[in-house]
């Protein structure tokens, strides 16, 4: 799984244009708001997304 591709940012992404993206989309996905049978799957996947994405070590080592 590809952790850019899942927030849908460029890899050159900032830490601000990453939390933006994390924002829109766990708005749409969030078990909530969306009853859909693949929500709460979505939503998992862009919270690890996140995860990793927005702490600078973690990052460092999943570009590596």
């Amino acid at each position: 799984m590809d952790y850019y591709q899942t927030l849908g940012v460029k890899y050159s992404a900032s830490y601000e244009e990453i939390k933006r993206a994390y924002r829109r989309l766990a708005v749409l996905y969030h078990p909530d708001k969306n009853t859909g049978p693949a929500a709460e799957n979505i939503f998992k996947s862009i919270n690890a997304a996140y995860d990793v994405l927005s702490d600078p070590a973690m990052r460092n080592d999943y570009d590596l």
